[in-house]
């Protein structure tokens, strides 16, 4: 069970670190610095965008889970 929820962890920190970085930047910060600040048309739908933000809170859900689960099993053992 703990090796199951450590791998899991180390996945789901790359997937969301990965589906962070997929979103668009909105904001002046540091986007904009890089280039990202600029409008596009080829920047996605806001289907795209919505089912982006489910999946990154379901990905963050799962990451949560697992870490709460490692914590438990460590203080337990």
């Amino acid at each position: 069970m703990k090796l199951f929820l450590q791998i899991c962890l180390i996945a789901s920190s790359v997937l969301l670190v990965l589906l962070v970085l997929l979103h668009r930047g909105r904001g002046g910060g540091l986007s904009s610095l890089f280039g990202g600040g600029m409008q596009s048309s080829l920047s996605g739908s806001t289907v795209v965008e919505k089912n982006l933000d489910r999946l990154t809170l379901f990905v963050a859900a799962i990451w949560v889970i697992s870490a709460v689960g490692v914590g438990l099993l460590l203080k337990v053992s």
